[in-house]
């Protein structure tokens, strides 16, 4: 059974059927938010960033909101093979215990529990990071405005059920409720247009490198949001998922390709979008994308049939070993998918190439 589908927009595969796919090409990777998906996407990440793109030395901008963020900036430290492993292992392995007397645990002790982890993850290296000689590291933060401007337990379900209406009639909208907000390493300029929606841009720094990332995975509701961060307009920020969910932006290269290793074809515009299906469709933004995604049979023949997904915490509730063993098994059978990209690679075959 193959387990990579390939999917291209119309120029990314006049490129491919004239040019092949070098090293070179790859101008711009996306990262999505999505939580746990994100974990079938470790043995390309290794690959991409291990073997195959070092055989160029072009800048490559790196954009990512929350989980997708986090991997990409383990992509900029000095071993990004060994963080990569590292991050998997870790996110397989993290646990939240339900105290004794407790349902559930609240926003604020799944967020102090995850930045703890982060501080323990990053310490010390936000560095290499913020100055690596290639990769540019853009960071999607979502910065409430007005209502949601700080959190509180009535104004935030309120704003965001605000949020919600605007966005279901027009996604341009949510920007009076919501703006995007990019930490972007030292002097990187954006690589895709704002037009589209309400954005800041705010420089990457070690003050604000992990309050950033924090903040980037920070999903309403389930942890709590990131006040006042360093360097960056006051305010309350949440998971860059909210804006932009699988970065479906209009990017500003030229020429060459983005890259975007995926747990899905579609890219969905904002965490909000996802069930308004017609803003699933691919549009001229993303003409000159590649996307790598996994065939639908291959993910029904893993564990649960599924893709490892946030609801596995309430199926195993307490028993995180019975979670942590489906998610290494969906981890490690992942391999295939890189396994395949590697052999396409060698000899690019544009008949493979699905339309997004």
């Amino acid at each position: 059974m193959k387990a990579l589908r390939i999917h291209a927009g119309p120029l990314a595969r006049a490129h491919i059927e004239q040019h092949g796919l070098r090293p070179a090409d790859v101008r711009v990777i996306p990262g999505a938010a999505g939580g746990p998906k994100g974990l079938i996407l470790g043995p390309i990440d290794r690959f991409l960033f291990g073997e195959w793109l070092p055989q160029s030395d072009q800048p490559v901008d790196l954009v990512g909101a929350s989980i997708g963020a986090w991997r990409l900036a383990n992509a900029c430290l000095n071993d990004s093979v060994r963080a990569f492993q590292d991050f998997e292992d870790g996110y397989i392995a993290q646990h939240f215990e339900v105290p004794p007397g407790q349902k559930r645990l609240t926003a604020r002790q799944v967020s102090d529990q995850f930045g703890a982890g982060l501080r323990s993850f990053y310490g010390g290296r936000a560095r290499e990071v913020l100055h690596h000689p290639r990769y540019r590291l853009h960071v999607i933060t979502a910065r409430g405005r007005h209502i949601l401007g700080r959190e509180g337990k009535a104004r935030t379900p309120v704003g965001y059920l605000g949020a919600f209406v605007a966005n279901s009639v027009r996604r341009k909208s949510l920007g009076a409720w919501l703006e995007r907000v990019v930490f972007s390493a030292p002097g990187a300029e954006l690589p895709f247009g704002t037009q589209d929606f309400r954005t800041r841009r705010v420089d990457l720094s070690e003050a604000n490198f992990e309050p950033a990332l924090q903040a980037s995975c920070s999903i309403p509701f389930m942890l709590a949001a990131v006040h006042d961060i360093p360097g960056a307009p006051p305010g309350a920020y949440w998971d860059g998922g909210i804006t932009d969910y699988h970065l479906h932006l209009q990017y500003a290269n030229a020429d060459g390709i983005v890259l975007y290793p995926h747990f899905q074809q579609s890219v969905v515009p904002g965490w909000l979008d996802k069930g308004l299906k017609w803003r699933h469709a691919a549009t001229p933004w993303l003409d000159r994308m590649v996307v790598l995604a996994p065939d639908a049979e291959w993910v029904a023949s893993l564990p649960n049939g599924k893709l490892p997904d946030r609801n596995d915490f309430v199926r195993y509730g307490n028993d995180a070993a019975a979670r942590s063993a489906v998610w290494r098994s969906a981890a490690s059978a992942a391999q295939q998918l890189a396994d395949e990209w590697s052999e396409w690679l060698r000899r690019p075959d544009p008949s493979r190439l699905r339309p997004l």
